[in-house]
């Protein structure tokens, strides 16, 4: 069996109402087919929508087929362990040409209950916004159920919600639970568990083409919501050039921001797991063994727990800027 390597994958571009062509513009991603595009799914395990392979040997097989054959080479014997051949992450790029609908994801244990499926759990790394660009998370004073149901029941929902205006770099973590929309003008990598379940709360009385409004999910979402207030939304960062310093880390992943500047070498040994990179700008290349593999803003490779110990290099007087993902 030959030896496995970091692997790309062909993104896979959806069609939103919201959608624009940021996408293309700012990280290269092709659509000709559609009109445009709100989502870049880089790396996914979700059923119908299962990322296939782009580069080297292993291209054009799938990562469920991928996960079958090599099983914890591929994603560490604990991943392995836990979730067998699904995989446990979804990465994707968004781009909101127009508000995306107030939504809200179940918890585990709710989205087991009701749709045989994991929770989702997700954080936004902002990779571009508009002057004055704005997203919600969660409400902006203490709430209960009740004052929250008042609050929808006479479209007053939106006086209760936190808005937070935006610039690139921002980071915001966003357990099952909280109510949440990203805002006009904001391209963001997101990083979740791999789940396909929403809750719709709010769409702005949008309609599509044939003047139809989208399903909303007022009761799902009224024993999904946490009804808490946070005093700070934001999560706080310090980047220093050349080392991995944290954003998030919670059961479901860890992510980090790496910018490079010089060359590094990374060492997974102790973890035993997989490690994703998206780079979100600049170029590199990643160096494992006697080989090596170029990123460019907007791509996403899948590092195979096997190789746990590999290198980046950058250009002189050049540089990258990666996030970098993996479980714990």
């Amino acid at each position: 069996m030959n030896n496995l390597y970091p692997l790309k994958f062909t993104p896979i571009c959806k069609d939103k109402i919201w959608g624009g062509n940021k996408l293309h513009d700012l990280l290269n991603k092709q659509f000709p087919e559609l009109p445009n595009c709100g989502e870049s799914w880089e790396i996914s395990g979700v059923q119908n929508d299962i990322s296939i392979v782009s580069n080297g040997f292993l291209k054009g097989n799938n990562l469920e087929e991928l996960i079958e054959v090599y099983m914890g080479d591929l994603v560490g014997e604990k991943v392995y362990e836990k979730f067998g051949e699904e995989f446990p992450l979804l990465i994707k790029f968004i781009d909101a040409n127009d508000d995306l609908s107030i939504q809200v994801h179940p918890n585990d244990e709710l989205a087991m209950e009701r749709h045989d499926s994991f929770g989702k759990t997700e954080m936004w790394y902002v990779v571009q916004a508009d002057p004055g660009a704005k997203l919600i998370s969660g409400f902006n004073r203490k709430i209960d159920k009740a004052e929250y149901l008042n609050y929808l029941k006479n479209g007053q929902l939106e006086e209760i919600l936190n808005y937070e205006e935006v610039k690139e770099g921002d980071v915001f973590f966003m357990p099952a639970g909280r109510v949440h929309a990203i805002g006009k003008g904001i391209v963001v990598a997101e990083i979740q568990q791999t789940s396909d379940v929403t809750y719709r709360i709010y769409d702005f009385k949008r309609t599509d083409i044939n003047g139809n409004t989208r399903e909303l999910h007022t009761e799902l979402a009224v024993d999904a919501i946490e009804y808490r207030h946070e005093s700070n939304y934001r999560t706080e960062y310090q980047p220093v050039n050349n080392q991995s310093v944290k954003l998030v880390e919670c059961p479901y992943f860890t992510t980090n921001i790496l910018p490079l500047t010089a060359n590094i070498e990374r060492d997974f040994t102790a973890l035993d797991t997989f490690v994703i990179y998206t780079c979100l700008e600049g170029n590199c290349a990643i160096n494992w063994e006697d080989q090596s593999l170029t990123l460019a803003k907007g791509d996403s490779i899948l590092v195979p727990a096997q190789i746990s110990n590999f290198g980046f290099s950058v250009k002189s007087g050049e540089g990258a800027k990666l996030l970098e993902v993996y479980l714990r």
